[in-house]
Parts: C-alpha cells; structure tokens; sequence
C-alpha cells in the first residue's frame, strides 16, 4: 500500500511517500500563514517524484507543531471558562508554590484565559459524586449571553469533582451549545476525567484554545486532499507515539502537542530494535527546536503530564501543565534556525528564538539577516551548497559569512572563528539539556548509544556525544526526514483514563468491571475508526508461568489496587500480532490477540502474577520482581540476575 507522512516543524515541512521497501522523502519550507499549502505541494511534488497519482494513495499520516505553536505564541482562540462558583482563580492560584523559590523577580506564566472571561455558576458536587448544589441553568444562561457580547470563540467547562458526577457538565454544555451556535466548547469530564483540580482546569482550557485552530486547518487539509484527488484516510499524530482518526483530533487537539517529536521517538525505537541497542538517547535537532529522549531496553520514558511553554528553561512548575499521554522527552530551543548573538556580558548566546522559514537563515537568501546555527554550519564547510535540501534551497555562503560578521567583530575574530563559536555554544547548551533531563529521570547519558535524526542532528551529533561521554553514533537513513519515517511506524492508539475513589470495605466489583467496560469501548471506538474491518479482541499480556496458556485461551485480567489521587489507565493500541517465546510455549504457539491493553496492576501491588511488558519476552524468559511498599519493579533475564536482586533487596 502506498502511503505518505507528513511533518510539519517550525522551518521545514517533510514529507516520506513508501510503499514497500521503496520509499522517497523530500523537504519544502513551511507556510505560516498557511500550513496546509505546504503539505498540498509537497505531496504533488513527492507523488510527481516517485511517478505515482495521488488516487494511489492508501494512507496519509501526520503530525504538526501548531498546537504547541499557538499555546507558546498564545496564538490561540479568544476562550473562556466557566466553573463553579468561588474557584474561577484555582487556574492562578495553581499549586501554591513558588517554582523558583529565589528568584525575588519570578514571574508565573500568565493564565490562557484572563480572570474577566473566567466564570463561576452556582452548582457543586461532593468528592464521592454526591449532588450538594444543583446546576443553576438561569445563571449560566446570563453567563452565555456576556459571552455572546464580548466575541468569545471556545468555552471550557470545569466543575470541581466533575470527574465523579459529569452530569452537571453535561447539562452546562448542551445550555452552551443551544445558546452559543458555533464556538468550540471542551468539557473536564471529556477531556481529563481525572482527579487533581488544577491539571484538569489547566487541560481542559488549553483544549479549547487550539481547538478552533485545529479544526479550522484540519478541514482546509481534509479539503484540499479531496481536492488533489487524494481519497485516502488521514490519521494524525498523537503525543503518546500513537496516531488516531481526524474526528478524534478535532475533539482533544491538546492530545496532538508535540505530535513531531513523538514520530522521531518511534523511528528511534525501531533502529535501536533494529541494530540490538539496549540504552540509547534520540537526538532529533530539525531548524527550530532539538528534542531529546532516553530508550531503555527499547522502551520509551512516558509520562502523563507535560508542560508547554515554561517561563524558566528547564524549570519544572513553569509552564502551562496538560495531562496527556505523552513520551517525555526535553526541547531546547536550539535548532538550525536559532539565532545567534553577544549578549550583556560579551558571551554568545544561541535561541530560544528562531528565524523560522520567513525569513530564515542568512545563507537561503530569503531576506534573513541575523546569524543562526545553519550559518555558522555553513561558514564551516559543513553544508554542500549544491544539495541542501535535496537542492531545492541553493546557500549563499557569502550571506553566512556576511550574517556572522557582528559576532566576529565582538570576538576580534574572523567569520570562521565566530561560526565555531556559535556552534559550540549550541552543543553545549543541548548537552546540559540532556544531562539535567537523565538526572530528573534517575538516568545517566554514559555509555548510550545517540541516535541521531532530523535535519541538523547528523552535524553536531558526534560533538554532542563526546560531551556526553558516549562512543557510539548511529544516523539512520533518511535522518533528515526521521520524524516522518516515525509517523509510518507507529501503532493505531488510544489511551483512556478514569479516577474512582473507592474504600476497600465498600468494594464495588460490579461498579468497577462497569467502568472498565465503559474504559474499553470508548478506546476500542477509537481504534475501530481509524482501522475499519479489523477485527477486535481484548486479553491482559500473559504472565510467564502462564504464557503456554495465553496462547491456547484468553487470559482474565485484574486490576491493581492504587493509592488515593492515582487514576485507572487503560490504553489499547491496534499492532501486529505478537508471537511469545517463552520456554514454557515452546518458543511458539498461537498469535495473540491484535488488541493489546496495558493497564497497570503491576504497579498497584494488586493480586495475582505481575504481568510482563506489552512486546515478546526474550527467549531466556523474564520475571518482575516488585517492593510491595513501592511498586517500583526490576526486570531480569536469568535465574541468576533474579536471586541477586532479591538478596540486593533483602540488604536494603
């Protein structure tokens, strides 16, 4: 089947066209003001290059940057928020902490949505899902009618505890909906069912401001694909290294923050699969922005909450706070495009801002005039002027040169001098990025392997790896398009989250399968759009003393007993069918069922075997041993790692 990936980035938009084992790639500048006549070009052009129609398209991918751009830029629609009476400021006050505690000049982010477009209506719920207050509809009728007069274009609704009794919220959207035709409307209870008032506030409001964005450049994408003749489904990019159908894009845009980067994740993970790396960093460095990531044993760091647009580099707590499921990586704001400059102190100084692809670097001869990392790559020799881009975008070296005079003149230079300069400024500023991100996750960059990505990490990956201390390199093929290469390789996924409080002595077996069915059919739903026809079957990953067993029947799974304040999690991802190869199957044995669902028990110290990961064990079998006050967990190969860590244990 012939399908085609899309990537939009801040710079450049990419495009991979596959179909079997030959695939062709190129690259053309973004389109700000429009982004979707980028990708409609390209893909005449991809199509013209591979002598292809676009009615043979099976498949269209894609994954964009313009959520993140519009909450970074606050870029976003005119939203509003209505609540419950009293907490419209919870979305300020926040968690009540200072995240720079010394910084007597701390600034916190400001809030998307100013405090006079911030509502409360009288209505409350209790914690356990009682009715204390009922929804005043008289009010939040008046609510939507200065709405009305002040122009709002989306609404988002968050009442307190609405995660256990969405009633209310319900209600209050269809009153919205019937008095407000036409503006983008997201509700808690749809977006993040899960406790902590804040992150959900926080969630639900960054939803509804990119919501009419995202739909709006959707459906001109949808069109002028129908319009190029091109049938074929679109499936868009999620955070979580999934992809998922436009009709769940345009409900949850949040879910499709740093959707590129999530791509490079994946194409990451599959070279690392491919060339038998156990421990790994992917480095994707493309024109505005280098993203980095650790692999461990082919997994990747997840995470379900993700800050968008701190205020301090590198500071937790001052950002816009989401929880989605993402794959947690770090971004630096040094790409090809981050300009360069002297600051106060006479140092150089590289990013956070970018020039983008209006007017760009210096050297594309765009009108550009400030020095950026492609310059200073391209005063060094790195870059063939020639074939830059496939040769679409020709380099002007005498520009660069020309671009890095300034710094030159500060540092008594010439424009060499300050090209290497720039250069290791930036290594070096990505370098910390990474050292502080593996030190937050417990993690060391030593002795990893980088894999490097995206169309400016192959030039400073070697450099990058020897401040890490790393031997080893690996650049895929097609690096300047890796993240697009991700997007062909990543499963059809959906992942769910419920919170219930529930007292031990009070066990509700009945409420609970109830809400895991619920869980279930909404993610299947999901799945089921984005692959039609596919049959669809549900089993836990098999333990190892029963993996002969999973084989021949279905498995029954139990949920994990969790803390107060955690939340259930259920995702279910469509893959290719799995062939176990434990000694006790035989190394064989029947497929297992293409419906995988990962939910925690493991985590939670509940009952019965501890599940093994989603993927095939390795063929000396694998166990889990747990702390059962912790629930941290440590995996072993062999009977003799399995002993040593339980005495290692027992010495603790």
């Amino acid at each position: 089947m012939l399908r085609l990936a899309v990537d939009i980035g801040g710079t450049f938009t990419d495009l991979v066209l596959e179909d079997g084992a030959r695939s062709w790639s190129t690259k053309l500048l973004t389109t700000p003001a429009a982004p979707e006549a980028a990708v409609l070009d390209g893909t005449a052009r991809i199509l013209a290059l591979a002598g292809r129609a676009p009615a043979e398209l099976g498949l269209v991918v894609h994954g964009t940057t313009l959520a993140t751009n519009a909450l970074i830029e606050r870029k976003g629609a005119r939203t509003a928020l209505v609540t419950t009476e009293g907490f419209r400021d919870s979305i300020e006050i926040a968690w009540e902490h200072r995240f720079e505690q010394y910084d007597i000049h701390m600034e916190r982010p400001e809030p998307l949505v100013p405090r006079q477009w911030r509502r409360g209506v009288p209505e409350r719920v209790a914690a356990d899902g009682a009715v204390l207050l009922p929804l005043d509809e008289a009010a939040l009728r008046a609510v939507a009618a200065d709405f009305r007069a002040a122009g709002i274009e989306a609404v988002a609704v968050c009442f307190l505890h609405s995660f256990t009794h969405e009633a209310h919220e319900r209600r209050a959207g269809a009153i919205l909906a019937e008095e407000l035709p036409g503006v983008a409307l997201s509700l808690s209870c749809e977006v993040a069912p899960e406790i902590r008032e804040y992150e959900r506030a926080s969630t639900t409001i960054a939803n509804a401001y990119v919501q009419p964005l995202m739909a709006g450049y959707i459906g001109r994408l949808e069109s002028g694909l129908r319009d190029a003749g091109v049938a074929a489904p679109l499936l868009l990019m999620m955070s979580s290294g999934g992809v998922t159908t436009v009709e769940t894009a345009r409900r949850f845009p949040v879910r499709l923050v740093e959707s590129g980067p999530a791509g490079g994740a994946i194409l990451a993970q599959a070279v690392a699969a491919e060339c038998g790396i156990r421990r790994g960093v992917a480095f994707d460095m493309g024109g505005t922005t280098a993203k980095l990531t650790l692999l461990d044993e082919l997994e990747l760091q997840r995470s379900r909450q993700f800050e968008v647009a701190r205020a301090y580099r590198f500071v937790q707590g001052s950002g816009i706070p989401v929880r989605i499921p993402v794959i947690e990586l770090v971004e630096i704001g040094a790409g090809g495009g981050s300009i360069a400059r002297m600051d106060a102190l006479g140092r150089i100084q590289v990013g956070p801002d970018s020039a983008g692809s209006v007017p760009g670097p210096a050297c594309y001869g765009h009108g550009g005039t400030e020095p950026t990392v492609t310059d200073a790559d391209a005063a060094l020799g790195r870059l063939d002027p020639a074939r830059f881009a496939g040769g679409s975008i020709p380099l002007h070296i005498d520009r660069a040169e020309a671009a890095l005079g300034a710094i030159a003149a500060a540092l008594a230079s010439d424009a060499a001098g300050a090209a290497a300069g720039v250069a290791e400024i930036v290594d070096e500023t990505m370098a910390s990025a990474a050292r502080v991100h593996a030190v937050e996750n417990g993690k060391d960059t030593a002795e990893r392997t980088l894999i490097a990505f995206g169309g400016a990490a192959p030039l400073h990956a070697a450099r990058l790896a020897r401040k890490l201390g790393m031997r080893r390199v690996v650049v895929p093929v097609g690096a300047g398009v890796g993240s697009a290469h991700g997007f062909l390789r990543a499963p059809i996924a959906y992942e769910v989250v419920r919170t219930r409080h529930m007292r031990l002595d009070a066990f509700d077996a009945a409420l609970l399968e109830g809400l895991f069915a619920a869980m279930r059919a909404e993610a299947e739903g999901v799945i089921r759009l984005g692959a039609p026809g596919r049959r669809c079957s549900s089993s836990a990953p098999p333990s190892c003393a029963t993996a002969a067993r999973a084989t021949r029947s279905r498995c029954r799974w139990r949920p994990g007993l969790r803390c107060r304040g955690a939340a259930q999690r259920l995702r279910c991802r469509l893959c290719r069918p799995v062939r176990p190869h434990h000694p006790a199957a035989g190394g064989g044995g029947a497929d297992l069922d293409p419906l995988a669902l990962d939910h925690p028990a493991a985590a939670g110290g509940g009952g019965g075997p501890a599940p093994c990961p989603p993927r095939c064990p390795p063929p000396g079998g694998c166990c889990w041993t747990r702390r059962p006050a912790s629930g941290r967990r440590r995996r072993c190969t062999s009977a003799r790692r399995w002993r040593r860590a339980w005495r290692w244990r027992g010495r603790r």
